[in-house]
C-alpha cells in the first residue's frame, strides 16, 4: 500500500501528464487539469483528508473516460479501490450525451459511497465553471440545463457527506441566482 501522500501526489501527476493540454469548458478555457484539482480538494475537504484513495480518484475520476488510461493501469499503480472508483465514475463514451446524462441520473442512486461523493464533487465543479459574470443567453442556457440535470444526479448520490450535500446545493442557489 502507497502512503496517503504519496497516493495523492502521484494521483496528481498522473492526472496532470494524461490532461496536459487540455482545455476545460467554461471559466475561460482554463486547463482541464484546474477542475480535476478542484474536484479532489472538494473530496479532500468533505473527508478532512481521511481517505486518500477517494481523493486520489477524485484526481483520476476522468482520465479512463479522457484519455488512454485503463482500468488496470490505474489498479497496478494506485489500488483496486481506486481503479473501480474511477471506473463507476466513467461515462461510456460511445453513447450519446443524451444518453449518458439518463444514465447517470439512473446509476447515481447504486453507486457506492465514494463514487455517489465524487459525482456531487464533479457537478459542483462543473456548475461553477459555467458561472459567468455576464453571461450570453447561450450561456444562461447552458447553465440553466446543467444545473437541473445535476440536481437530479445528485439527488440520487446524497446523503454520504452533509458538508458536500451543502456545498452542492449552496453552488446551485448561486447558479440560479446568477440567471
Amino acid at each position: 500500500m502507497i502512503a496517503p501522500v504519496r497516493l495523492v501526489s502521484e494521483a496528481a501527476e498522473l492526472a496532470a501528464r494524461r490532461h496536459n493540454g487540455m482545455a476545460r469548458k467554461g471559466r475561460g478555457n482554463e486547463p482541464y487539469i484546474n477542475h480535476l484539482a478542484e474536484v479532489a480538494h472538494l473530496l479532500a475537504v468533505a473527508t478532512d483528508g481521511a481517505d486518500a484513495e477517494l481523493v486520489a480518484a477524485g484526481w483520476l475520476h476522468d482520465t479512463i473516460e479522457d484519455t488512454e488510461t485503463t482500468r488496470e493501469e490505474l489498479a497496478e499503480r494506485f489500488s483496486q479501490r481506486v481503479a473501480s472508483l474511477v471506473v463507476e465514475c466513467t461515462d461510456d463514451m460511445s453513447l450519446s450525451k443524451a444518453e449518458r446524462r439518463r444514465l447517470q441520473v439512473v446509476h447515481g442512486p447504486k453507486k457506492s459511497a465514494g463514487a455517489k461523493l465524487i459525482k456531487i464533487a464533479d457537478k459542483v465543479s462543473n456548475i461553477g465553471a459555467r458561472i459567468h459574470s455576464n453571461p450570453t443567453a447561450e450561456e444562461r442556457d447552458d447553465l440553466a440545463d446543467y444545473t437541473g440535470w445535476a440536481e437530479q444526479v445528485v439527488a440520487g448520490c446524497r446523503g454520504g457527506n452533509p458538508w458536500l450535500d451543502t456545498t452542492f446545493d449552496d453552488m446551485v442557489q448561486k447558479a440560479r441566482s446568477s440567471l
